[in-house]
């Protein structure tokens, strides 16, 4: 008897805030002092899967680059994928930089990351009963498309999607890293709250 057909799982929609209510609910983050809103404010920040930022290490980082570098085996299309860092990200990172643990986000124990259910239950403490941690990236996607007008492929590089088909996929040569730095720094200023102007990409 041959192996078990794969079952392709259905697509799972995850609810999102509303991007134009993000500022206000960052800004309530921004009170709390547990690794767990720090976790979630860099989550949200770059555009990450829950586990891509729990299981994140030092070695990932460049701070002169303002790069965070996560390795193919931790990616879900299991490719590297190339994150730049706004100035709010770099602050959070150098504020847990303090507590010398191999994770960057520690839990409970000594060198270990936080559960993956710590952000969800962050959310749930808060009453915040319209979002998931992971609606943050459509909420993500929302913005780039009503507010920064920013071109598709470079949106959807942000969220680590691949783009096109296998034939277009084989030559995208670039990640397009300097366009998604630029918009990822506008998204961070607009999450920070220090812009309510309307951004276009050309």
């Amino acid at each position: 008897m041959g192996p078990d057909p794969k079952v392709r799982a259905k697509a799972k929609n995850h609810a999102a805030m509303d991007w134009r209510s993000l500022p206000a609910f960052y800004d309530s983050l921004r009170q709390r002092d547990a690794t767990a809103a720090y976790a979630l404010r860099f989550t949200i920040l770059t555009g990450a899967r829950t586990g891509e930022t729990l299981g994140m290490v030092w070695e990932e980082m460049d701070f002169e680059a303002r790069l965070w570098t996560v390795p193919a085996m931790r990616m879900k299309a299991e490719n590297e994928h190339r994150v730049p860092l706004c100035d709010e990200a770099v602050e959070i990172l150098s504020r847990m930089r303090d507590l010398q643990s191999r994770y960057v986000f520690e839990g409970q124990k000594r060198h270990k990351p936080l559960s993956n259910m710590s952000m969800s239950m962050l959310l749930r403490r808060m009453d915040i009963q319209d979002a998931t941690v992971h609606g943050f990236r459509s909420t993500f996607r929302d913005w780039t498309s009503e507010v920064a007008k920013a071109p598709r492929e470079v949106a959807e590089l942000c969220l680590s999607h691949r783009i096109g088909n296998q034939v277009e996929q084989a030559y995208a040569r670039s990640d397009l890293l300097e366009d998604r730095r630029r918009l990822m720094t506008r998204w961070g200023a607009f999450v920070a709250g220090e812009t309510g102007k309307v951004v276009r990409l050309g």
